[in-house]
């Protein structure tokens, strides 16, 4: 009885796939899987990257003729190498300020050619948990701190910030999971790390672990690299009280990849991307896709960059068609004002804010 079953099995995968495989060879097939794959490099497990990167691998999921394919990364150092030299990754998610880092240190000639974005992201938070008996960050002078990989935008960050302030730690390398162990036994005071609020390593923290979030001064020199931002009971409930917030400072995320001529397949593919990318962008921003969507504005500049030519040329078209779309709105709303009237310049301005007034609350 089993053989027959294996036997009738066996028939039907030959009669679903084997006419498949016989009309299409290797190199065909071979051609069709990757035509369409696109690599994305994102951050750890336990990051707001690679939650940003499984949403895109859910919404934009188009079979062969788009896929993409989250790659854990290393931190955004990490993540610009593999952009200019790993293959089989077209984009990266890197924080905003890695490019200035990595020019200045002069570790990629021409760089800042070579390196393109896509659109800024959301803002990224600084969290800098710590034990107990540290109250504030000046406490840490002296401490072993986890700032992470060496080769990651946490690493880069936290060591500007503590150089910025002149708070002298002793770095450790560690994971997150990990290093809040080590504070919860005391082996390490404190341990930094930058990603978007809620971050599930610290979700699951509570005031009964020993731990607590640090403040961070929006003061001095890092005004000039930072933005302000803070944490609430809302982003944090068992590490914030109700109606309190800690302070920290904000760091952008990017979306980059590297700058391909248009006349090649890769520059074809990530084009391909970012037409699915930006076209289904709402569908990102609704539940349950992660809250950081809300935050984006695909048209942002980001000051310092250069966009990838693809993604200029979308939102200029976009531009142009929304603006074209409201010329003939105004138009047909001029008709049913006139009744056969000539307005003159003056007039058609002040109608033209009526009609402004008009669109925005029949929008409502």
């Amino acid at each position: 009885m089993m053989r027959c079953v294996l036997a009738v099995l066996v028939l039907a995968v030959t009669m679903v796939s084997g006419p498949v495989f016989a009309q299409e060879g290797e190199e065909a097939i071979s051609a069709r899987v990757n035509g369409g794959t696109v690599g994305l490099v994102s951050g750890g497990i336990t990051g707001t990257y690679i939650q940003i990167a499984a949403d895109l691998a859910s919404v934009l999921d188009e079979g062969d003729d788009l896929r993409i394919l989250p790659m854990v990364g290393r931190g955004s150092v990490q993540n610009v190498t593999d952009i200019l030299y790993l293959k089989g990754v077209d984009i990266g998610i890197v924080q905003s300020d890695t490019l200035a880092v990595l020019k200045k240190q002069s570790i990629y000639p021409g760089l800042e050619r070579r390196i393109n974005y896509i659109t800024k992201l959301y803002n990224e938070e600084l969290h800098l948990v710590a034990g107990g008996n540290i109250r504030t960050i000046k406490d840490l002078d002296g401490k072993k701190v986890n700032l992470g990989n060496p080769g990651g935008g946490t690493y880069m960050t936290g060591t500007t910030v503590f150089d910025i302030l002149g708070i002298k730690v002793e770095p450790v390398s560690l994971d997150q999971a990990v290093a809040i162990e080590k504070i919860k036994a005391g082996e390490i005071a404190a341990t930094f790390y930058v990603a978007g609020k809620p971050a599930s390593v610290v979700t699951g923290l509570s005031a009964q672990d020993g731990v607590h979030l640090l403040p961070i001064p929006f003061s001095g020199a890092l005004r000039n690299v930072y933005l302000p931002s803070s944490f609430s009971a809302e982003d944090y409930p068992n590490l914030v009280p109700q109606g309190e917030r800690v302070d920290t400072l904000a760091i952008g995320a990017v979306m980059a990849v590297f700058n391909w001529k248009s006349d090649t397949d890769r520059f074809r593919k990530v084009e391909r991307f970012i037409g699915a990318f930006f076209s289904k962008f709402d569908e990102l921003q609704r539940s349950p896709r992660h809250p950081k969507w809300r935050e984006v504005n695909l048209a942002a500049d980001l000051p310092g960059w250069t966009r990838f030519p693809a993604a200029t040329a979308w939102l200029e078209k976009r531009k142009t068609n929304v603006q074209s779309a409201m010329r003939q709105d105004f138009q047909n709303f001029l008709n049913q004002q006139s009744g056969g009237k000539t307005f003159s310049a003056a007039e058609q301005e002040a109608l033209f804010r009526q009609f402004l007034q008009w669109r925005q609350q029949t929008a409502q």
